[in-house]
């Protein structure tokens, strides 16, 4: 056997691909094995590199989202060299559909709807918590991974405010409601629930929204699970004011024990005389 090849060190970085439709307006996406791991890189068009803005950008990108930690969220790795792209930001690999392309090809199901009322609304949510400054929700951002499915949002939190507006949360439902639109009309599904939840989302009165992620979550819960919730609460309440009922001072006294005796008439045994 020859040793010689095993103590030669094998490329960092193999397999590069480019992947034309997750490119964003200032980056280009590509997918790349690093010592064998799948990964995605995130750079800056050629054309935009050496310019100090947009290199800013990329840094101040990395900065931002690098200690972001959500399951639907794309999170970063790393912020490195890699040859023949330059400076990247490094990503875990989420190779799958986006929204837009799985609306194209027809192939949006009721799963993807119901991962949109709930994995999307809780990425959303997120955000809004971290208060990240990010690029408009679409359907061109949102990814279903190759082997299971999992909703993953890309492309968010470029910069980070010390708090978020009212006019902030409420483009995000508008835009949020869009996404939900155009999912519904391309699975072909009729609940008319929905349908009016996202037309309300993107009603043209900001004022006639949702005005939280709350409000839109409690639109979007199932009618028959909120009577179930509602009947737990009310059980819920009766045991305690039953509780609070019988430790007050309306409680009737338990009777002493000859009180009892006292209080039981005696039964006479029926006669046997005739």
């Amino acid at each position: 056997m020859d040793n010689s090849a095993l103590s030669t060190p094998s490329p960092k970085w193999t397999e590069i691909e480019h992947l034309p439709e997750w490119d964003e307006e200032f980056y280009l996406i590509y997918t790349a094995k690093k010592h064998g791991k799948w990964l995605m890189l995130k750079t800056l068009r050629p054309e935009l590199k050496g310019q100090e803005k947009y290199e800013k950008m990329i840094e101040k990108e990395f900065e931002v989202r690098y200690n972001l930690a959500h399951p639907h969220i794309i999170m970063i790795n790393d912020f490195e060299e890699v040859p023949g792209l330059g400076m990247c930001i490094i990503t875990d690999d989420v190779y799958g559909d986006s929204l837009a392309k799985l609306i194209r090809e027809g192939k949006v199901t009721d799963d993807h709807l119901y991962k949109i009322q709930h994995q999307l609304l809780d990425a959303l949510d997120y955000i809004q918590a971290k208060h990240l400054e990010h690029h408009p929700l679409s359907t061109s951002r949102i990814i279903f991974t190759e082997n299971i499915g999992n909703l993953k949002l890309i492309d968010v939190g470029f910069d980070q405010n010390t708090h978020i507006t009212p006019k902030d949360v409420s483009e995000d439902i508008r835009n949020y409601g869009e996404v939900l639109m155009a999912a519904i009309e391309a699975s072909g599904n009729t609940s008319q629930r929905l349908r009016k939840v996202a037309e309300k989302c993107m009603n043209p009165d900001p004022a006639k929204r949702y005005q939280d992620v709350n409000a839109l979550r409690l639109a979007l819960a199932d009618r028959k699970t909120n009577n179930i919730y509602l009947a737990i609460i009310a059980f819920l309440v009766a045991m305690i004011a039953l509780l609070l009922w019988l430790n007050s001072p309306y409680r009737p006294e338990p009777l002493e024990r000859g009180e009892i005796s006292e209080s039981v008439a005696p039964v006479k045994s029926p006669s046997t005389d005739l």
